[in-house]
Parts: structure tokens; sequence; C-alpha cells
């Protein structure tokens, strides 16, 4: 298997802890973000990465040259535009090829048992995607996903409203006192991924938006599993979790 991970924007959220150097960067446990996701994936039997630089780039590039200080090989294609999650892995395409690939931002932690439980899945069937969860009964966290009974894919709002969410309640995807799922940023593709991405137009926000993508593949009847992540997941967005990450470590 081979791994994307998207590494190019700031993390303008950080302030000015990411002046001189991208998020991905910043330290955890004493070493990178970025450093724990590739050492994460390499456990798991991942060998070859394309890491999306952008914003200084060159401090991600110095620090993992062509990965064999970590055991694995690395290349690296820099995204000039920052116009969304959804155009991204286009950048990716040649280092895919014919081949499926896992797909991670870079800015989001979890143990290596959660690559593994993907991989295993991804075995275990023949199909197009697959997409990580977490569960909370909360549902105004983010974007939520639902599945079938047999835990593949069959709808996804982004970021709903609150009408969206009466809705989703009338529909009866919603149901109260169940565990709502969201998207936790992790995902496995075949290559027809570059199929839907190049069709996307950009949202409301002004991006092109990955979700779309997905939304795209369920409308064509492509089969997505999914895969709730395995103990911890931290998406460190903010300053506040990058502190209680160090703090945690101390």
């Amino acid at each position: 298997m081979k791994a994307v991970i998207l590494a190019a924007g700031k993390g303008t959220r950080m302030g000015g802890l990411t002046d001189e150097v991208p998020k991905p960067m910043l330290p955890v446990e004493g070493r990178p973000i970025l450093e724990h996701i590739v050492t994460g994936l390499r456990e798991a039997g991942v060998g070859e990465f394309c890491i999306i630089t952008g914003w200084k780039a060159e401090v991600i590039e110095g620090h993992f040259g062509n990965g064999s200080d970590f055991g694995v090989s690395i290349s690296y294609e820099r995204q000039t535009v920052q116009d969304g999650t959804g155009k991204a892995p286009e950048l990716a395409k040649s280092f895919v090829g014919d081949d499926a690939f896992l797909l991670t931002y870079g800015d989001i932690l979890v143990k290596p048992e959660t690559y593994q439980l993907m991989l295993k899945r991804w075995a275990g069937g023949e199909l197009s995607g697959l997409v990580t969860v977490t569960g909370s009964e909360d549902v105004t966290k983010g974007g939520l996903f639902f599945f079938d009974g047999a835990f593949c894919l069959n709808h996804l709002v982004e970021k709903p409203s609150e009408a969206q969410l009466d809705e989703l309640r009338a529909q009866n995807f919603l149901k109260d006192g169940e565990t709502a799922w969201y998207n936790a940023g992790i995902y496995i593709f075949q290559p027809r991924l570059f199929q839907h991405t190049a069709r996307l137009e950009k949202s409301p926000r002004g991006e092109y938006e990955l979700t779309d993508a997905l939304s795209s593949m369920l409308e064509a009847g492509e089969s997505i599993a999914g895969v709730e992540i395995a103990g911890r997941w931290v998406d460190v967005r903010d300053p506040d979790v990058l502190r209680a990450l160090q703090n945690a470590a101390e």
C-alpha cells in the first residue's frame, strides 16, 4: 500500500507557531506530528509515501529527505495554490499510478492499530474507497457519515445546518441516543477517485472539497466501507489541542 499525506497548509489557527514551520512539523512527544504519522504507517506495512507540501515545504523535505533514515521511500509534490482538499490528492496521480493508496491529512494523530484495521478491512472486499470515523452523540461537530448494515457508506452531510439536522432526523438517519459518525480524515482509495475529483466545483467556501468527491462516488454506485478509529484520534487543529498533547507527554 502507498500513502499520500496532505501537508501543504500553513495552519493559520496556530498563529505565530507556524510562521517558520508548517503545522505538521510542530512537535508532539519530542517529534513532529508528521513523523508520528510516517512511522505509524510504516508499522502498518506502508513503505512508499508521497507528501504534498506547500507552506515552508523545505522544512518537511529537509527533515525527511528521501525517507531512508525512517526506513521508507518518500517523494514530494508541491501544492502552489491552496484551493482545498478536493484537488490536492491529484498532485500524487503519477505516484499512485494504478495502485490503491491511503490518504491522510498531516495533522491527524492515531494509533498504528487504526491503519492496520483499515488495511484489513480493505483487503476483505472489492471496494472503491474506505473512510474512517469517530463516534459521538453530539451531532454538531462536523461532517456526518451514515452507513448501512454492512458498515458501508450510504449518505453524508458536510457540516450540517440545524435545518439539515432536522431533515436527517425526519428521514430517520439520526436517532436520539444513537452514535453519530464523524469523518475522521483518513481514507483509502482506488485511483478512480481522480475521476470524481476532476469534476469537482468549488463549494460555497470557495474551495474544492474532498467530501464532494465522496458524494460523487456514492452517486455513481461506488462501494465505500467504513472503519471506526481504534483508540486515540486527535485533530491537531489549534494551539489548545497542541498544548494538551504536549502537556500529556510531560
